[in-house]
């Protein structure tokens, strides 16, 4: 059975039997308040009767119930009851509706308690049926009791009237319950059509499968709601935020964060937004905001997906750089094959000596390079970095001088070898940049790396036209740039930012040959880091 077919028979089950509990309850109280007050009704009559100066001074006559039954006859019509009988104190009736019945005994056997001076009702079984009865006596002048007064209503005429009120109860049932039915089933139609007519156990494997899908992302991804609530964040975005305590732990800082990420604006107007970038705990991120909407296109929400502008900024630069390689390896190209036509002629000239000379000087440049780095920076990661940085020096005609008394052994394995890359890569980039500025006072670049007993020293000197006073303080900032091309300005960002996971520090003075130099010192234990954090602070 479907979920809203379940859905509508529950909710009709569980109404018909409240319908049923409520209309048989209201039944049974309507009937005792109705005996209640009929009975009441029957003993004030009675008493009323017994109070009439003609009924008292009818038992003084010969013929009593000459006078009283037809006093009593007038008042049972007059209030419905079905009889209202007059006795003395043996029980002998002097009123009835039936004539006959005068002069005969009360039945009922309920006259002892009312000849001894109490007001009672009963219910017993009497000449003319069941009946509900009030009675009371009768007092002479001198206050004895000298008859009995009893009025009477019949069973049956009590449970015509309650019958008269179960059809009604039963009628407004009915309504009830059918007014019950069509608001099940619109509720059940609501239900279907909110939860897209799938069922709880397909509802689940949805949600499972996509919560497994939000983890498998790389981007961070967090919803709200329309009142900027957030309601989702995966562990990429908890972890991207610094908010490693669960999604819960969002909620404490959602305004700041919801304001942020720039979900509040998407809300607001309904349009969706992309690749717009943000500064969200000092991490610059690249930001995909998307509004959630009903199927009236009315905003119920927004998400975001978002990345490090790092991590695009390194696709976009390695991008460049395999560009850059083309370029270079077209001219390398050019410029070996213009080499192999000076050794072809040289041969042909059979100038052999000079044909030796020449490919021996080429091929020492190039074996001095790569021994001198593997000897003093056997770390094959930097190694490698090292050497392409030369090829490519080499291609932009930039003379790249390691400096002789360098030395990167030994590095510790608890430094990131990613975060030095990111370093020395682009340190080196933006002094081979500059020194291709204009302004530049040599095209020469010459790099130190040392490792000294307790800290790292790289020091990048450049010959380039060097840094402005104006830029000195802002040579760091993301995006900061003094070069007009395109995706510029996050180099030196990168590096303070690795520095700084590195806990070491980095500076720049101007060389005074020309140019820039920047100098960079990394601690090599956990120890030395407090000490330095210490001295910074006196």
């Amino acid at each position: 059975m479907r979920f809203h077919s379940k859905l509508m028979l529950i909710i009709c089950s569980l109404l018909f039997g409240v319908i049923v509990i409520l209309g048989t309850t209201f039944e049974h109280m309507l009937g005792e308040a109705l005996e209640k007050e009929i009975g009441t009704r029957a003993l004030h009559t009675a008493k009323t009767v017994a109070e009439m100066k003609e009924i008292k001074q009818a038992f003084y006559t010969d013929d009593p119930a000459k006078i009283i039954n037809p006093i009593a006859e007038k008042i049972r019509v007059s209030t419905n009851a079905a009889f209202i009988t007059v006795g003395n104190l043996q029980g002998i009736r002097y009123s009835h509706p039936d004539p006959d019945e005068i002069g005969k005994p009360m039945v009922g056997g309920d006259n002892e308690a009312v000849f001894a001076g109490n007001s009672i009702i009963s219910e017993t079984v009497g000449s003319l049926g069941p009946g509900l009865r009030g009675k009371t006596p009768i007092y002479n002048d001198a206050g004895q009791v000298m008859g009995v007064v009893s009025v009477g209503f019949l069973l049956e005429d009590i449970d015509k009237r309650i019958e008269a009120y179960r059809d009604r109860i039963v009628v407004v049932g009915i309504v009830t319950l059918l007014l019950g039915v069509a608001c099940t089933m619109l509720l059940a139609r609501n239900v279907k059509k909110a939860i897209f007519g799938l069922e709880p156990a397909r509802i689940g494997r949805l949600y499972q499968e996509n919560q497994a899908v939000l983890e498998s992302i790389r981007e961070g991804i967090v919803a709200v709601n329309e009142t900027g609530v957030i309601t989702l964040a995966n562990q990429t975005a908890q972890r991207m935020l610094g908010q490693e305590g669960g999604s819960g732990s969002l909620l404490v800082r959602q305004d700041e964060l919801v304001r942020s990420l720039g979900l509040d604006e998407v809300i607001e107007t309904g349009q969706a937004e992309f690749d717009r970038e943000t500064v969200v705990n000092d991490q610059v991120l690249i930001v995909n905001r998307v509004p959630i909407k009903d199927a009236k296109s009315q905003v119920t929400g927004a998400v975001a997906s978002f990345r490090h502008r790092s991590e695009l900024f390194a696709v976009t630069q390695e991008l460049s750089r395999v560009k850059e390689y083309a370029e270079a390896l077209r001219s390398q190209t050019h410029e070996y094959s213009n080499k192999l036509h000076l050794i072809s002629g040289l041969i042909q000239l059979e100038s052999y000596q000079e044909a030796i000379q020449f490919i021996s000087s080429e091929l020492d440049a190039h074996v001095s390079h790569t021994k001198f780095i593997l000897q003093e920076v056997p770390d094959p990661l930097l190694a490698g970095l090292l050497l392409g940085k030369l090829n490519q020096a080499n291609e932009r005609k930039i003379e790249l001088k390691i400096d002789p008394d360098s030395n990167f052994r030994d590095i510790p394995a608890a430094i990131d070898r990613a975060q030095l890359i990111v370093i020395l890569g682009n340190l080196l980039d933006n002094a081979m940049d500059a020194v291709l500025s204009p302004g530049a006072f040599a095209q020469e670049v010459t790099i130190f790396l040392l490792n000294m007993e307790e800290v790292l020293l790289i020091e990048v000197e450049d010959r380039g036209p060097g840094i402005s006073r104006e830029n000195a303080e802002r040579i760091f900032e993301r995006g900061f740039s003094t070069k007009a091309k395109p995706n510029h300005g996050y180099g030196l960002h990168l590096v303070q930012q690795a520095v700084a996971k590195l806990h070491g520090n980095i500076t720049h003075t101007g060389n005074p040959s020309g140019g820039t130099i920047f100098t960079v010192t990394l601690p090599k234990r956990s120890s030395h880091v407090a000490d330095m954090k210490e001295g910074e602070q006196h």
